[in-house]
């Protein structure tokens, strides 16, 4: 199946954000910073906008994998390269642990299960005594890219993790792993799914799997590129925070959760030393209007409207 139209326009939009970002004066702290929590809100989406399981414990993923690759890159001397692959690899191992005990139930005991697994995930972080407490991990080096790249001026790392996300094959719909159509069918009717003969369990076992990989990258990219890992990284709030971005940009689609990840990092970066904490009731009430106004989010509707201008009229 190829790009759809939506997918490219996302490509060109966000090539052409990084083109002028720079001469707008957002780098590096903010693109970086959002970069990643794109990559986290489009490891969500996997999750809720294909498969339709709502996680509230994601923030569990992305901090162990934080935690991880910060203490392998300052204190075991790895390179950012393997610790960046190692903190991944920690999250996606973390993924069927939660995953088995989690997928056997649906709707709300699904979401409260997963989100008492990321507390007692939370726990372990401010216990442990490598990881600093409620002090954090800090002052890990980015070093350089293969020893070359100098990660303090450039954001090749996180141009590779985008990479990495568009090879996830969820929009391909031929051989072994066409996942896009089973996700579909288990989000939107999962006993027809079981009658049409497909193991449920091991395509939402998978997709969480995946998504908790993802999560982890994200989190692994966000120790290496600002330096530093916190117990806000597995906070449960932090786990609201993307299922905010994914529904504001659009759940299901590739560019709604990027676009939500931008707006909320945005709105927290450029109002909270204007607002200091009404930056809370004002996302808030962005996402009240967005509930009530914008149900599919800002690329759902988008496209919602270009299907209906397209559509033959009678």
């Amino acid at each position: 199946m190829g790009i759809d139209r939506s997918t490219r326009l996302a490509r060109l939009a966000a090539l052409a954000l990084l083109i002028v970002a720079p001469f707008a004066g957002l780098y590096p702290i903010f693109m970086m910073k959002a970069l990643c929590f794109a990559i986290f809100a489009c490891a969500f989406n996997l999750l809720l906008g294909y498969t339709g399981l709502l996680s509230f414990g994601h923030a569990a993923y992305l901090g162990a994998a934080a935690y991880g690759t910060g203490w392998l890159i300052k204190s075991a001397g790895w390179s950012p390269e393997l610790g960046v692959l190692a903190g991944t690899l920690f999250a996606a191992a973390i993924g069927p642990v939660v995953g088995l005990i989690a997928i056997r139930r649906q709707g709300i005991y699904f979401a409260m299960i997963t989100l008492a697994m990321a507390q007692m995930v939370y726990f372990v972080w401010l216990q442990a005594p490598f990881t600093g407490g409620e002090d954090g991990l800090q002052g890990v080096p980015r070093g350089k890219l293969f020893g070359v790249i100098d990660r303090q001026r450039h954001l090749a790392v996180l141009h590779r993790a985008g990479g990495v996300r568009r090879r996830v094959p969820v929009h391909r719909a031929r051989g072994a792993f066409a996942l896009r159509p089973v996700l579909k069918a288990i989000r939107e009717n999962e006993p027809r799914a079981v009658s049409l003969g497909y193991d449920v369990d091991k395509y939402k076992l998978l997709a969480f799997v995946l998504s908790t990989a993802l999560a982890g990258l994200a989190g692994s990219l966000k120790t290496v590129v600002l330096g530093f890992a916190t117990l806000s990284d597995a906070h449960w709030s932090l786990s609201g925070e993307v299922v905010l971005m994914t529904l504001l940009g659009g759940m299901g689609t590739f560019a709604g959760p990027v676009i939500g990840a931008f707006t909320i990092i945005g709105l927290q970066n450029f109002l909270a030393d204007r607002v200091g904490s009404w930056v809370t009731v004002i996302i808030g009430a962005i996402f009240v209007i967005c509930v009530v106004a914008f149900r599919r989010g800002f690329v759902g509707e988008l496209l919602a409207w270009r299907k209906r201008r397209e559509a033959p009229k009678d």
